[in-house]
């Protein structure tokens, strides 16, 4: 079957296998490997991306689903102007370790961001209870996130002052 995704901003007309997953679209035919591939059961959470805006696990869906509609990865979330404040916050604050869970939060908390610009510790908790870390405690993920939304306001302070 024929399908028709924009996947950051760029249309891609593919014929795939009906049953296909989401998360093998991206990885294995369009090459977009940031988004990582962990449980296949929906546990883990590291295949976060957004349809239509809203935060998906690539891995319970069909790529099929996703026909004429949009799918942000990780690798969507840089511009040319650099880094956004999440992927800066989890540099800054070593939000991350072996980096295999990362995208998933980097995904989810640029979601929750976009909804609630100074969640509070509980919340960002909340937000990222659906994905797993092995690696560092959730300690730094929280500290990361928290920074980012300390650098969105000082750039829209910093922007409303220009």
């Amino acid at each position: 079957m024929q399908v028709t995704v924009v996947v950051n901003g760029t249309e891609y007309v593919r014929e795939i296998e009906p049953r296909l997953l989401l998360v093998h679209f991206l990885r294995d035919t369009l090459g977009l490997t940031g988004t990582h591939w962990g449980c296949d059961t929906s546990n883990c959470g590291t295949c976060v991306t957004w349809l239509d805006d809203v935060p998906v696990k690539s891995c319970t869906v069909l790529a099929a689903m996703a026909d004429g509609h949009e799918v942000r990865t990780v690798e969507g979330l840089a511009t040319a102007e650099g880094l956004d404040p999440v992927q800066q916050g989890f540099s800054d604050k070593h939000g991350l370790q072996c980096g295999f869970c990362t995208p998933g939060m980097l995904m989810t908390s640029r979601w929750l961001l976009d909804h609630d610009p100074d969640p509070s510790e509980e919340t960002v908790r909340e937000a990222i209870s659906g994905q797993i870390c092995r690696c560092t405690g959730y300690e730094n993920i929280v500290r990361s996130v928290r920074a980012a939304a300390e650098l969105q306001r000082a750039a829209r302070t910093e922007g409303a002052q220009a």
